[in-house]
């Protein structure tokens, strides 16, 4: 598989002034796996953020991309050589532990068979290092003690490679159609799938819920908007409790992102608004969007609220839904990935079978209509 996405990588390291904070120390991450198993490190008790695992990576250094770095240091510290592999990014984190601060460019790189095969039974590294392969239930359950900078990783990596978008209501007709789209998508949403339920109907909000009652094995992203099905703040029955507590997402429009901050950049009310216990995805079409969602993700982690887990980049390539939207071109939409702080989701005009070439453009995931359902 091509390394075409280590050429949009190429972020140098930020350089270091004189200050009385701790310098920022610029770090590549290298979030390796096969399949559902991913390799951690565990960090001496000597070292900062010691008797933790890890992911492998380590210092950028001032000559070399992140993409470089992370290819020389897992090289180094595992012996496992991704100069063929795609390379694609995650995003990037500050995190500030007090005595030292670090930026993180955090990318996911996923081994051959045979590179998997020849370093699956290896307990130490290169530097004599503890590895381990854990599963991604694991992983995600919190069952291995990571640094505090790596908890926005792991929400990141509950993005599912795939995210159907529902129909709108409108497509099957008049509100009296209703039961029509309950059906169809009851029965053609695929199994244990992330659904975006898009209504773009304020009057059925009902049906959201219908459909998770129907469906207890999907999980849910919803519009935050008035659109939103499901209240969580109201008194809930045992089973909305239950619906609740699938909803992986909040979704944030590319208006309702750019009302959140105003003309000179600063964040308005509408930020502060926003959803407390729920990630968010947000679209972005732009540089501007880009730029907003980037400053959005980093006030969210300031604040130690849920992260922003994703951004709908769009179009990719013509769509009917909106005919008249110029598409982006891989090229252009490559460009605007690299650019966003965190990963990156395809949509518009693409089909499951394009994953690949997401994926070497810089995209982490890819949504859809109708060939998603």
């Amino acid at each position: 598989m091509s390394n075409r996405s280590n050429q949009h990588s190429e972020t140098k390291p930020e350089s270091k002034t004189k200050t009385n904070k701790p310098s920022i120390v610029n770090v590549a991450v290298a979030v390796i796996h096969y399949k559902d198993q991913y390799l951690l490190g565990f960090r001496d008790a000597t070292q900062h953020q010691g008797n933790r695992y890890e992911f492998v990576g380590g210092k950028i250094e001032a000559n070399e991309s992140a993409a470089q770095a992370l290819i020389r240091e897992v090289a180094e510290e595992t012996g496992i050589l991704l100069d063929n592999n795609t390379i694609v990014k995650l995003g990037r984190l500050h995190h500030d532990y007090g005595d030292k601060q670090v930026s993180l460019q955090v990318y996911k790189i996923e081994l051959t068979a045979e590179q998997y095969e020849q370093h699956k039974h290896r307990e130490q590294g290169l530097e004599g290092q503890a590895l381990t392969w854990v599963s991604k239930s694991q992983l995600l359950a919190g069952a291995y003690h990571l640094p505090a900078a790596n908890k926005t990783i792991l929400e990141w990596l509950k993005l599912p490679s795939k995210i159907t978008i529902t129909y709108p209501l409108a497509h099957f007709g008049t509100h009296t159609d209703a039961a029509a789209w309950l059906q169809y998508h009851q029965e053609n949403l695929a199994s244990e799938s992330w659904v975006y339920i898009r209504l773009k109907d304020a009057n059925s909000k009902h049906l959201a819920e219908q459909l998770m009652t129907a469906r207890p094995d999907i999980l849910a992203i919803l519009p935050n908007d008035e659109e939103q099905p499901l209240n969580v703040e109201e008194s809930l029955t045992a089973n909305e409790t239950e619906t609740g507590q699938r909803i992986v997402a909040k979704h944030l429009t590319h208006s309702t992102l750019m009302q959140c901050f105003n003309d000179v950049g600063s964040s308005t009310a509408l930020t502060q608004s926003l959803p407390k216990d729920h990630p968010l995805i947000v679209s972005c079409h732009d540089i501007a969007s880009i730029t907003a969602a980037n400053k959005l993700a980093s006030m969210r982690i300031q604040n130690a609220l849920p992260p922003v887990i994703g951004a709908f980049v769009s179009p990719v390539l013509a769509t009917q839904t909106h005919p008249d939207d110029t598409p982006l071109g891989w090229e252009a939409w490559s460009e605007l990935a690299e650019l966003a702080d965190m990963p990156v989701i395809g949509l518009g005009g693409l089909e499951p079978a394009m994953l690949n070439q997401a994926l070497q453009y810089g995209g982490i995931s890819m949504a859809g209509i109708r060939q998603f359902i």
